[in-house]
């Protein structure tokens, strides 16, 4: 109760704190010269956003690199977590599986939802079509773990399957499965989740960025006798490359993120941990931070080209306009 108190009272103050340090901003702010004060008002709107900036990003993300440097009993050790990193066959397997993720879910989730988004273009029915689709992206993480769990449930060759999959194996005259259990395959399994989760998005955007292609390109494309096809190739492709490039780096982000699916089907056991939920049970589980804390600092350094590769699309669709 102590520590809950003691916890209780320092949020109490930083909040004092920092209404203390806009409420002075403010009055700078008010007090300022008028032939400056233009000047003394934008950096008084900036000034609280930078404030939370450097201590909810900026003092974090230099602690953990601190951090990433030290033993679990706070001990300088410089690199040795990261050659632990590359060097277990643990945590290789980790990295390993992290890569399967980022390779295939945004590249199936991306060319499902296009295909999707392509074929029932104007079609009769569309808005229920995209509905279905689109519905797993209301599930959250975890509940779409659970409900997965339930599809690769099994039970003993003996005993009635409560799986969808393994009920299926059995109508086929097959041995149930352990589709969760049996590595590397359920790596895989586990994937599958998140590009059901995906697709739908992927599928919402390359859609209205396909309705956004102008019509006479189309009938251009028509004229000219080009094939279906040919069409998607020549005209479809290189019209929404922008919408197809966001889709695939958001995609990419969000997996190399992707914790909560492992987490509620596996816990990471039977060789299917991935990097971010490797940094929670290093943390917070086997007592090693500087584990956890260098682990992150990979998935920053992961994600980081993703977003700058990005920022310079957008900075260069800009400069087109």
């Amino acid at each position: 109760m102590e520590d809950i108190a003691e916890k209780g009272l320092q949020v109490v103050v930083g909040l004092a704190v920092f209404a203390a340090i806009i409420g002075l901003i403010m009055l700078l702010v008010d007090r300022a010269p008028k032939s400056g004060r233009e000047k003394v008002q934008i950096a008084g709107f900036l000034a609280p956003a930078l404030v939370l900036l450097a201590v909810g990003l900026v003092y974090p993300a230099l602690q953990t690199s601190y951090l990433s440097l030290t033993d679990r009993n706070g001990e300088f050790v410089g690199l040795d977590n990261f050659v632990w990193m590359f060097t277990q066959p643990e945590a290789l397997v980790t990295l390993r599986n992290t890569v399967i993720w980022v390779v295939l879910v945004p590249l199936l989730a991306s060319s499902i939802g296009l295909a999707y988004a392509v074929f029932i273009d104007r079609a009769r029915g569309e808005k229920a079509l995209k509905a279905l689709v689109f519905m797993p992206m209301a599930i959250s993480f975890v509940g779409a773990g659970v409900i997965w769990r339930f599809v690769y449930a099994y039970k003993g060759p003996e005993q009635d399957q409560i799986g969808l999959f393994n009920q299926i194996l059995v109508w086929l005259g097959q041995e149930p499965k352990q589709f969760l259990l049996d590595a590397p395959e359920n790596t895989l399994f586990l994937i599958a989740v998140m590009i059901w989760i995906q697709t739908g998005f992927a599928m919402v955007v390359l859609s209205a960025a396909i309705k956004g292609i102008p019509t006479e390109i189309v009938e251009a494309a028509r004229l000219d006798g080009a094939s279906a096809w040919q069409q998607f190739r020549n005209v479809t492709i290189p019209t929404i490359r922008g919408s197809l490039i966001v889709v695939v780096t958001t995609i990419t982000i969000g997996t190399l993120k992707v914790f909560d699916i492992v987490r509620t089907m596996t816990a990471g056991q039977y060789e299917t941990s991935v990097v971010a939920n490797e940094m929670y049970t290093q943390a917070f589980r086997a007592g090693e931070p500087g584990r956890g804390a260098a682990l992150a600092l990979v998935l920053f350094l992961m994600v980081l080209p993703v977003v700058v590769y990005n920022a310079r699309l957008l900075r260069k669709q800009k400069e087109i306009r």
